[in-house]
């Protein structure tokens, strides 16, 4: 499942982000969700999220 529409995320869950750093070589980190920072109920680059690590990217795929 993408990471597109918010309501399809939940603090908690497990996910692939990718960076602000690693946008250009899309590289991908996984991660548990801490926060959601995208307040709109979608984003058409991924819903923006803050790790428990405190990394924040913007989600690509959600794994559970």
């Amino acid at each position: 499942m993408t990471g597109t529409i918010r309501a399809d995320i939940k603090p908690g869950g497990t996910v692939l982000i990718v960076l602000k750093k690693d946008q250009k070589t899309n590289k991908l980190t996984q991660g548990i969700i801490k926060d959601i920072l995208t307040k709109s109920p979608n984003h058409p680059h991924g819903i923006k999220v803050r790790l428990e690590t405190g990394e924040v990217g913007r989600v690509k795929e959600i794994l559970n």
